[in-house]
């Protein structure tokens, strides 16, 4: 396996590239299909990720590949595996609104070890290397500070299965009705690389899949911040239900989840 280095170089390129693509076919999208009732696919996720494969693949022939679109399906305990998402954000893409990103994560034995998270019409590039930080255009990354959940800022997404969004629903008024303020502006990727950046404080969402948070949550750890299941159990690609934070207001975060719309536990 080539170094780290490459690894770097390579992810980088890749996601400037597809964001390139990303940023000049804005507004202009020809093509859409549905892969479920609002889940939305277009010509450039297709085009995006098969742009990112096969530059990555140009320098790793031997990787394997795990992507939104189709093109990988690998194990995720592959020895050496790119999980990617092409646009995280389809939804805002398809309707013109500039909030989506590519997102690109190397993972070796199951483990993230370099993230990608590209957001084009800002030119904002996140990255993050196990063991040596979270970084944004080169300035290294660090989550809030902020304490208390009533004064947070916080982000989180709805499932696609609309029956499944009552329960989200309930947490978010719970949320609200918490918190200083709540986004939710459809990219758990970009949502997650904002809680790294000190953005947001706090970020929860459930029925999340492995390219929608490989790459964000290396980047919440490696600037310092704390990533769970909705029980509070380190957080696997695999575990559907994320909660992101500075740390700080982590366990009021996961209490808050699991109380019932009476108050209770």
């Amino acid at each position: 396996m080539r170094t780290m280095a490459t690894v770097r170089q390579v992810a980088v390129a890749a996601a400037l590239s597809a964001g390139r693509l990303l940023r000049e076919r804005l507004g202009r999208v020809r093509e859409i299909r549905y892969k479920g009732a609002v889940n939305l696919v277009t010509e450039v996720d297709i085009a995006s990720e098969r742009l990112i494969v096969e530059t990555i693949q140009a320098a790793f022939p031997e990787h394997a590949f795990f992507t939104e679109e189709g093109t990988g399906s690998a194990s995720l305990d592959a020895p050496a595996l790119w999980v990617i998402d092409p646009l995280d954000g389809t939804t805002n893409y398809a309707h013109g609104y500039p909030m989506f990103c590519v997102s690109i994560a190397f993972l070796c034995e199951g483990e993230p070890e370099f993230a990608v998270v590209y957001q084009p019409v800002l030119d904002e590039l996140f990255i993050a290397e196990r063991g040596v930080g979270a970084f944004l255009n080169g300035e290294r990354l660090r989550v809030s500070q902020h304490a208390d959940l009533h004064s947070a800022l916080l982000a989180t997404g709805f499932p696609y299965d609309r029956e499944r969004r009552r329960e989200a629903l309930a947490a978010f008024a719970r949320f609200t009705l918490t918190a200083r303020a709540v986004r939710r502006d459809g990219s758990a990727a970009l949502n997650l690389a904002y809680v790294a950046a000190g953005r947001f404080d706090g970020f929860w969402e459930q029925e999340l899949s492995p390219w929608d948070t490989a790459a964000g949550t290396l980047l919440v750890t490696e600037a310092g911040g704390r990533v769970t299941d909705y029980d509070g159990q380190p957080y696997r690609l695999t575990q559907g239900t994320c909660v992101a934070s500075n740390g700080l207001i982590h366990d009021a975060m996961l209490d808050l989840i699991r109380r019932d719309d009476r108050g209770g536990a």
